[in-house]
């Protein structure tokens, strides 16, 4: 089925149109596939045969909510949507989100509990795509490299929360990632490396993961997607949600940066891991649509 799983994977970002025409096609093969599938695999077969026929925007959305319905949110998967996607395309999810649910998805990130230190980055990361800031601005990336050191790292003590929301709220993503890319410059080494402490605070925790989404985001989809095929994390949905987010975008750095890491194509990984049938297939056609 590699070739259908390519095709579906290719058709999910046509029209409505086209899509409609393989409804009947997918049904069959999700009833095909249920008798000789194991019950987990198939209802993972199902859900992302659903998924993948949907527009991107909207298919962030349910992912999305899926995510806030669950008993332990996972905020890494919202991170990676608020990092790792356009202003403009952040909008046309928060308008998915709230056409299908009639929620309003900043309000419901801000109302989980218990209270986590992420809520904080995640709304003034929504703060940040709502301003739609376009150019970036080197003195202003230096100045605010500096701020992050004098209330970090040069003080040896916990980061100053006010001063990384106050950063994070006002300044774009591609403006953030020219700030840490200057504080490297200006200190010879990372602001992840400031961070990388054994009495490291929740909120500097959350900010690690944060940033090294933001500035190396190749290498965080690439260890994400190995914890999940390996099952040593505790973020089962990772594999289906990193595939169907970044399939299309930058897989091809990714899947570069899978192996260099360990020593095997990403979609052999898969391919090892994952039972043989239609849902494997669709993962490899999504790892491989670079």
């Amino acid at each position: 089925m590699a070739t259908s799983g390519l095709a579906i994977v290719n058709l999910s970002s046509h029209g409505c149109e086209k899509r409609n025409d393989l409804d009947q096609t997918l049904a069959s093969r999700s009833n095909t596939t249920s008798k000789r599938s194991e019950p987990g695999v198939s209802s993972h077969l199902s859900a992302t045969m659903s998924i993948c026929m949907l527009e991107p925007h909207v298919r962030n959305a349910i992912i999305i909510r899926e995510v806030l319905e669950q008993d332990e949110v996972n905020y890494k998967a919202l991170v990676e949507v608020y990092v790792g996607q356009k202003s403009s395309y952040i909008l046309l999810i928060k308008h998915a989100y709230q056409t299908r649910f009639r929620r309003l998805l900043d309000q419901d990130i801000l109302n989980i509990e218990p209270k986590h230190s992420y809520q904080k980055i995640l709304v003034a990361l929504s703060t940040t795509h709502k301003a739609h800031h376009v150019d970036v601005n080197r003195c202003i990336a230096k100045s605010d490299a500096k701020r992050l050191y004098e209330t970090g790292e040069a003080r040896s003590q916990a980061v100053d929360q006010a001063v990384i929301l106050e950063i994070f709220s006002k300044r774009s993503i591609p403006q953030l990632k020219l700030t840490f890319s200057s504080y490297k410059q200006i200190y010879g080494h990372d602001y992840m490396k400031s961070l990388k402490k054994d009495n490291s605070t929740e909120f500097e925790d959350a900010l690690k993961t944060v940033v090294e989404c933001m500035c190396n985001p190749a290498k965080y989809y690439a260890k994400t997607l190995y914890a999940s095929i390996k099952e040593t994390a505790k973020d089962k949905g990772a594999l289906r949600r990193v595939l169907m987010s970044r399939a299309g975008a930058d897989m091809d750095e990714i899947s570069r940066f899978f192996k260099k890491k360990y020593g095997m194509e990403l979609t052999e990984a898969i391919r090892e891991s994952i039972p043989s049938g239609d849902y494997r297939d669709i993962l490899i056609a999504l790892a491989a649509n670079s």
